[in-house]
């Protein structure tokens, strides 16, 4: 069997490439290569064409129908020579709620392509013999690259040179910590995060350099591998396109029962078989909401774009509404549920100069322009403390400049530095693991004096090295001394110091240190909880550290369960799935087992969002209900499988987002709700006149109007509507629940008959005077009475709330439709043309009051609906 490259030694490896590691390839075998494996980069799932966006709109059962209906209208109109304007108005809007879709999305991806990070543009490599920086993507096989702090790895790279060498690898395994990278073969398979000699592609440098040959490109890298892996996860549909779907399927159902109906009964009364057909058209048109789609695109729309600003960018629209359905949002801890930033939080016994002093010296922090620190986390930290304390990093290395170093090592877990203090003596700063400093102290600072170190202060400093251990702080421990020499200090005498640098030190104290919650993070987490959202937090990081971090979140409770990834290994999908309700940290978790508790939470009925920044969570991001990946520190892969992208890492900006989605919902129901009980109203009067063998009370004309002007326009107003005051206090929308529950349905039909009773009264009422005046009546009271009734479905309470005013636009849309109904009623030319007559004053105030008892009407069975 053939050995991994890991498996074998450095020189096996650059014998396979033929590698010289000091020339590098030569041009003519890196243009070979290049042809025979490509780029290095790996397929990205394409961008779909505008074509394809534009069609996919037309998908939905909802759209078929209309189609359908625009159809049948266009050819039956067509016939009978009276035009095909019905029909091409559907068109007119199924065109453009299609054309509102593609937009937002295509602007989405341009969002998300301006985010995209996913490793350093260029490397450095050795070629010719030559030092060379060029385009990562132009790396082959067998080229040597040197990497070195703060660099992104480049590709698979089998180490050859490692030198205090650390790489961050948690977007690839999960890890937090960075691993220490050593160059000796591996006897045996080992996991990806055991491999220590090998650097992985879009891992990051944090310390030390090195050397090593390409192993791997493109999608033949561990990067790459999971990247084709993503796309054989289907993609989830939302709860709003079933909902939707399932709302078509029923109107065409209900349109099809009703125009039979009618059909029939008109036969029955001897009237005329194409007067018939044209009637059950028309009804059909008229039944169904040929706003809906657009409404629900628009407020779609604004709502990724209300969600843009609030740092959260919406791959696909649909997306925003699912999170109001969301009961379940498993969060990363690091930078997410945290600042990522290791903070200084306790020192014991005091912050005293010495103990500033050391952690200002003993580092191998380096500073940007800006003064931005870049290196070892732990090491930043106690940077960022000292220069807090007004004992910066700069003036410190100024004062004692470094003149010699022992570098950490995973063996010793200790640091030292050698400073030139005076003419004839240097200060020796370490610094480093509890257990393995102690030992090496023979004396202790106490208040400025330096004294033996006793069995009672061993004693006490051990109580607050684990008392900070129980508190989920990581701790690091500091000592000094100062050794005199004779003469100059020459490297003889620099060797012979450092030798005995790490002996008899004066133990100076300890430092704690976390990386702190975000504080908007704890009110989201308690806004969740009240909202019926369970939070879990998922992390690398250990047991301890995560429970704590949980409780101070409050995330964690008490009776609260918290499982290792060990334990999860240990599970079988069935008892995963009966724990996963009382889990509220999963710690020590790979990000493998991610999509096992995704599936456990799905399973228990759940709608889940799932966070995740590394290559390994694509997989669980792609399968979540939701999937959050980071902006900042995401990689492009889990960009790519997420259907959102955080901005700005933060766990607040989810709970904004499930807000957001709420409010959507909300709106969509209310203007689903005003649509379909006035849609309904008028198939309620259209049914009752065909029964009674009356005339019938409105014309298509008029019917197209009220659909068209009156009845879209003011329901897209009311999809944009304020969010309830409860909002983030009610339970998470079931998202098996469809848009026909039994108080839904009641009340649309309570309000559709409320609509074609009060209007087939006006039609009764004018019918004494003239069929025109009857139909005149009917056309007001059924516009007028729609106006009055939206501020019943506004509210679930009373009509009359401190929110009557806040809705301008809805405002705004009214008085806009009402000043047209004027213009339409009150102006001959187009009285004629609407085939509208003139009323009197009597008959205006009759229409009127109708219009206002439908309000009251519905409130007065929203009342007996409260109190049953």
């Amino acid at each position: 069997m053939t050995k991994q490259f890991y498996q074998q030694s450095a020189e096996e490896v650059l014998r396979h490439f033929g590698t010289d590691p000091t020339k590098g390839l030569k041009e003519e075998k890196v243009s070979s290569r290049q042809y025979r494996d490509g780029f290095n980069e790996f397929a990205k799932k394409k961008h779909t064409t505008m074509w394809q966006k534009f069609i996919s709109q037309f998908k939905s059962f909802m759209i078929i129908v209309l189609l359908v209906a625009a159809a049948i209208s266009g050819i039956t109109g067509y016939i009978n020579g009276e035009g095909i304007a019905d029909a091409l108005i559907i068109l007119v809007i199924l065109i453009a709620n299609a054309i509102i879709g593609v937009f937002q999305e295509s602007k989405a991806e341009k969002s998300l392509d301006a985010l995209e990070k996913l490793s350093a543009p260029h490397c450095k490599v050795i070629r010719n013999g030559e030092h060379k920086i060029i385009e990562t993507r132009e790396l082959v096989v067998g080229d040597i690259v040197e990497i070195e702090t703060g660099d992104s790895v480049p590709a698979d790279i089998r180490l050859i040179e490692a030198v205090n060498l650390k790489i961050q690898e948690a977007a690839l395994t999960g890890e937090s910590l960075p691993v220490e990278k050593k160059i000796d073969a591996i006897q045996g398979e080992v996991p990806i995060g055991d491999r220590v000699n090998m650097a992985f592609s879009s891992c990051s440098v944090t310390y030390g350099r090195g050397k090593g040959v390409v192993v791997a490109t493109g999608t033949n890298t561990e990067v790459g591998k999971i990247a084709s892996m993503i796309q054989s996860v289907p993609d989830m549909r939302t709860p709003m396109q079933v909902r939707l779907d399932k709302l078509g399927q029923t109107l065409a159902i209900i349109c099809l029962a009703v125009c039979a109906l009618i059909f029939i009964v008109g036969l029955c009364y001897g009237r005329d078989l194409m007067e018939m057909f044209m009637t059950a058209v028309s009804l059909a048109v008229a039944a169904i909401p040929e706003g809906l789609p657009a409404v629900s695109t628009i407020v779609l729309a604004l709502g990724v774009q209300r969600l843009a600003k609030q740092n959260a960018i919406v791959r696909n629209m649909p997306s925003v509404e699912t999170l109001g359905s969301t009961t379940v949002i498993c969060s990363d801890k690091t930078g997410t549920l945290t600042q990522n930033k290791m903070t200084v939080v306790e020192a014991y016994p005091s912050v005293s100069k010495e103990l500033l002093t050391i952690g200002a010296l003993c580092n191998d922090v380096l500073r940007g322009d800006g003064g931005e620190l870049y290196g070892e986390p732990t090491q930043t930290a106690i940077v960022a403390f000292a220069d807090a304390n007004h004992c910066g990093q700069v003036h410190c290395n100024e004062i004692y400049p470094r003149v010699s170093e022992i570098p950490f090592d995973s063996d010793r877990k200790l640091m030292t530095t050698i400073h030139r203090a005076t003419e004839n003596t240097v200060f020796v700063a370490t610094m480093g693991a509890f257990d393995e400093l102690l030992v090496r102290c023979n004396r202790i600072e106490d208040e400025n004096e330096v004294r033996i170190l006793t069995e009672n202060d061993k004693n006490n400093f051990a109580d607050a090295n684990r008392k900070m251990a129980e508190n989920a702080l990581r701790v690091l421990c500091m000592a000094y001394k100062e050794i005199t020499f004779d003469g100059e200090l020459t490297d003889e005498v620099v060797r012979k110091i450092t030798e005995e640098a790490e002996s008899e030190l004066v133990f100076v104290g300890m430092v704690g240190m976390i990386d702190p919650p975000r504080e908007e993070a704890k009110i989201a987490v308690e806004q969740c909880k009240k909202a019926g959202i369970k939070p879990v937090m998922i992390t690398g990081d250990h047991k301890i550290t995560a429970s704590a971090i949980a409780k101070s979140l409050g995330i964690m409770s008490d009776g609260d369960k918290v499982l290792t990834g060990a334990d999860v290994e240990k599970m079988s999908d069935d008892e995963l799935r009966e724990v996963a309700s009382y889990v509220s940290v999963f710690a020590r978790v790979a990000p493998e087992h991610k999509v096992r508790i995704v599936k456990a939470y799905q399973e228990l009925g759940n709608v889940v969002a799932m966070t995740g920044d590394g290559v390994n969570d694509a997989p669980a991001l792609k399968l979540a209900d939701i999937g959050v990946a980071m902006g900042i520190t995401g990689t492009d892969v889990a960009k790519e499988a997420a259907d959102m992208v955080l901005a700005d890492d933060n766990f607040a900006t989810i709970v904004h987002s499930v807000r957001e989605g709420r409010i959507i919902y909300d709106n969509l129901i209310k203007s689903i709700q005003k649509m379909i009980s006035t849609n309904l109203g008028e198939i309620v009067l259209l049914l009752v006149a065909v029964l009674c063998n009356f005339d019938m009370p409105l014309l298509p004309i008029q019917l197209l109007f009220i659909n068209f002007v009156c009845d879209s326009l003011p329901s897209l107003a009311l999809s944009v509507d304020n969010a309830a005051n409860d909002i983030m206090r009610r339970k998470p929308i079931d998202p098996n629940q469809g848009i026909f529950t039994k108080r839904f349905t009641t009340r649309i039909s309570i309000q559709a008959l409320i609509i074609g009773g009060v209007t087939f009264a006006a039609y009764l009422i004018g019918s004494q005077h003239s069929i025109e005046v009857a139909r005149t009546m009917t056309f007001a009271v059924m516009i007028f009475s729609q106006f009055t009734i939206i501020f019943s479905i506004r509210s679930g309470s009373a009509w009359f709330t401190d929110r009557f005013f806040t809705n301008k636009l809805l405002w705004a849309t009214i008085a806009l439709v009402t000043i047209m109904t004027l213009i339409v009623m009150l102006v001959p030319a187009m009285q004629s043309l609407f085939k509208l007559t003139a009323m009197t004053n009597s008959q205006w105030w009759i229409c009127i009051g109708l219009s206002f008892g439908a309000l009251a009407l519905s409130e007065f069975f929203k009342l007996f609906e409260r109190n049953k």
